[in-house]
């Protein structure tokens, strides 16, 4: 909240200060000064944590990445699509760290915000699948893997999401893992 508020007295001082150079007659320097003006406006609708984040992904530094994007510590503030964005990737990255249940509220809020491409869209619904078939909603999970498939429109993820669908047929239910734990878990039979 600091750091935006730093930013609009600099915006508010770089625009009233590119004003009088020009009122003053100093052309020059109004230029010089509404390119910064316009470099501090456009911190306004991207925030430099999500460029760095997003940069860390592409060379495949994730522990880097997830430092970034933990670094957002209000997206709220943030545009809507970079609030989805936020939440996407602190999903994605910090999965162990907040668990299932946390991860899935954030990607379901990201994917109801709105994720820009239809790349994106399937990456959300793949991570929520696999969220969904690690707690045992095997239906849910095939549902949001077919979603998945549709938003793939270039074949990217192809492969990863028959894959997936490949493990969920031979997953046990929901029943079945219940079953399971109620009984103790699979028991061995004494041999004669």
């Amino acid at each position: 909240m600091v750091r935006f508020f730093l930013r609009c007295i600099v915006a508010t001082l770089s625009l009233l200060s590119t004003i009088m150079m020009f009122y003053n007659g100093y052309w020059g320097w109004g230029i010089v000064l509404i390119l910064l003006t316009c470099i501090v406006g456009l911190s306004f609708f991207r925030n430099e944590n999500m460029v760095l984040a997003l940069n860390s992904m592409r060379t495949g530094d994730t522990e880097k990445a997830s430092k970034y994007i933990n670094k957002i510590k209000h997206p709220q503030f943030l545009p809507k699509k970079q609030h989805a964005y936020v939440l996407l990737l602190k999903a994605v990255l910090n999965t162990q760290k907040l668990g299932f249940s946390e991860s899935e509220i954030y990607l379901r809020k990201a994917m109801s915000l709105g994720l820009r491409t239809g790349q994106d869209n399937a990456v959300a619904r793949m991570h929520l699948a696999g969220i969904c078939a690690q707690t045992g909603r095997k239906k849910e999970s095939l549902t949001l893997l077919a979603e998945a498939k549709k938003f793939d429109s270039g074949g990217m993820m192809k492969e990863q999401i028959s894959q997936m669908q490949r493990q969920l047929k031979v997953a046990p239910s929901k029943n079945q893992m219940r079953m399971a734990q109620m009984m103790g878990g699979r028991k061995k039979t004494p041999r004669r």
